[in-house]
């Protein structure tokens, strides 16, 4: 392993100055700077993470909670994680991934260990447990999701109200008056996790103004968890001929269902997602669908808490913009063709 000695030695300088150029504590001129960052890249020099943080009080590394739920759909939390990684590696951080359920006590854990810099929250629920000692903490932190209250708080996240409206909105303006939502499963609603509250809270809003009849079914995304939901979904609403699914594993049952039942999709009944691009590309049916900007969170996220880090970001809700992309699952309602 090459040590820092041995770069002063090839570039020709002190230690001190080496330690110096790493650190950035001290102004280096800039031919000097070139020379030493010459021989690091030369020697494969990699400073020790210890004494750098025991040197300079940081230890570059952003702690991402990610708790991962056996009803949550991983393959989007596990996108937005990587963006994490990615990106926090382009600013010189590591990122420390913490995945179970511990809530405020990996919090305090954390904070008060110092194991991290800063942290990165998913999985925020409304009234989120973890955010009491966060608000204590001194650790710059971002939140990927929107808690009730965001007071002193700053956050990133996909505009759910405005997504669930879009798609009342789009539905509406084909001609359909009823729509049932395929939803998470139903503890992801009892937790009051905040993206699912929030779609659920546009639809209703805006199926309200449009004068559309929503109905809401929440579901656990297996064949038989669908095909309960889907019956009673047409026993009490036998007209319903638009969908909205928030739920990426109920998919492929749901359409399978429809198919076995006769209804063809978009002529009998349209399908909009709530989904991954990659998702709704894929189904059987081509599905319209509002994309997850999950890569886009996780940049964003990074660059929130970097820039708190560096002592110029600012508490601040950053909402994405909903983007509908029609495809084939969607059509005019029955009775408006006619």
């Amino acid at each position: 392993m090459v040590t820092l000695a041995e770069v002063a030695r090839h570039a020709g300088v002190s230690a001190s100055t080496v330690s110096y150029v790493l650190s950035g504590k001290r102004s280096i001129s800039g031919p000097t700077r070139e020379r030493v960052e010459q021989s690091i890249q030369e020697l494969g020099y990699h400073p020790n993470a210890g004494a750098r943080a025991l040197a300079s009080s940081r230890s570059n590394i952003i702690a991402l909670m990610v708790p991962l739920r056996t009803d949550m759909y991983v393959p989007v939390m596990m996108e937005v994680a990587i963006a994490v990684a990615t990106t926090a590696r382009t600013h010189g951080y590591d990122v420390l991934l913490l995945t179970g359920e511990e809530g405020p006590a990996a919090v305090r854990r954390v904070t008060g260990s110092g194991l991290a810099d800063a942290m990165i929250l998913m999985d925020v629920e409304l009234e989120d447990e973890r955010l009491p000692p966060l608000r204590d903490a001194r650790q710059p932190t971002v939140l990927i999701g929107l808690p009730a209250d965001t007071v002193g708080l700053t956050c990133v996240d996909l505009d759910f109200t405005a997504t669930g409206a879009l798609c009342a909105e789009h539905l509406a303006g084909l001609g359909h008056r009823e729509i049932a939502v395929v939803g998470e499963a139903a503890a992801v609603y009892e937790r009051h996790t905040g993206f699912a509250v929030r779609t659920l809270d546009g639809l209703r809003g805006r199926a309200r103004e449009l004068g559309l009849r929503l109905l809401h079914r929440p579901c656990g995304g297996s064949y038989e968890s669908m095909a309960g939901a889907l019956a009673r979904i047409f026993d009490e609403r036998p007209g319903t001929t638009g969908f909205v699914v928030q739920n990426e594993a109920a998919i492929d049952p749901l359409l399978s269902l429809l198919r076995l039942q006769g209804r063809a999709v978009p002529e009998d009944v349209s399908v909009v997602a709530v989904c991954p691009d990659q998702v709704a590309a894929q189904a059987s049916v081509r599905l319209t669908s509002v994309a997850i900007p999950a890569h886009e969170m996780g940049r964003r996220a990074v660059e929130l808490v970097v820039a708190k880090l560096e002592g110029h970001g600012a508490d601040a809700v950053a909402l994405l913009a909903p983007e509908l992309t029609v495809r084939a699952s969607s059509g005019p309602a029955p009775n408006a063709a006619s």
